[in-house]
């Protein structure tokens, strides 16, 4: 089973550039972030004949997120984190695929740094693990997948010295990281690249992609059962070098059934 987390940066947009990829990767569920398209402007149609059955929560200009199955139709179980009873940003989405229950998550940005987007951020962050701990005491073989908007640790990040005072290198935020996979959860790139330096962002600003000036924000989280059938982990960042594409590469896992 192949699952894949891609930040598309706009799904309507960049609707060529998903298609083309899914007909390359043949992922069996996808993960998709940043959808920029309200509800009834997302390319369900087109997606649906690509082979896939889709859930998602749009928003006009910002966010969205989006559970894609293969040859299935995904289960919603829920739609935004407990808590956020009153938030109008769409940035959490559940599913049950294949015996799975999987989480696609965007986590807010949170610059500047200081000010009430970063404290938003933590909270966040804070109600990410509660409900994360909820779903781990179920017992049900689960992945988190998304752009977390952190970099966990300096081998994440081109230049870490530059990044102190950024939200997404925060040390507050790199410790809710640490917090999160300290319940029990494998970070499924890190556990099986434990040295390399690998990423999954590329800024459009500064030639950063002909650099290789990128960050690694875009994670999987996987319960003790999915870890242990956790068979591969890749980047597919060929996929950030093509014309109008993502400043995110897909990433994906294999695990075996």
């Amino acid at each position: 089973m192949k699952i894949a987390t891609y930040n598309v940066n706009g799904v309507n947009g960049r609707l060529s550039i998903l298609l083309r990829w899914l007909e390359e990767r043949q992922p069996d569920v996808v993960c998709l972030q940043e959808l920029k398209s309200p509800d009834e402007k997302f390319p369900r149609k087109a997606i649906e004949a690509a082979g896939y059955g889709v859930v998602y929560q749009g928003q006009s200009r910002w966010n969205g997120v989006a559970i894609l199955a293969r040859d299935a139709d995904p289960i919603e179980t829920r739609r935004g984190l407990p808590g956020y009873d009153h938030d109008r940003e769409s940035r959490y989405i559940e599913a049950a695929v294949n015996g799975h229950l999987i989480a696609c998550l965007y986590v807010p940005n949170g610059n500047p740094y200081p000010g009430p987007k970063f404290e938003n951020k933590l909270r966040w962050y804070q109600r990410l693990q509660d409900h994360a701990a909820e779903l781990l005491a179920s017992g049900a073989p689960v992945i988190l997948a998304g752009d977390f908007n952190v970099m966990p640790t300096d081998l994440d990040v081109y230049a870490p010295e530059r990044w102190q005072n950024d939200a997404l290198f925060r040390v507050e935020v790199r410790d809710a990281y640490a917090r999160l996979i300290a319940q029990g959860w494998t970070d499924a790139v890190r556990h099986l690249h434990p040295n390399e330096r690998i990423y999954t962002f590329w800024d459009y600003l500064r030639h950063r992609w002909e650099r290789d000036a990128g960050l690694r924000i875009d994670h999987f989280l996987l319960s003790p059962d999915v870890a242990q059938r956790l068979k591969k982990a890749e980047v597919d960042r060929h996929v950030r070098g093509w014309e109008k594409t993502s400043d995110h590469a897909p990433v994906w896992i294999e695990i075996k059934p």
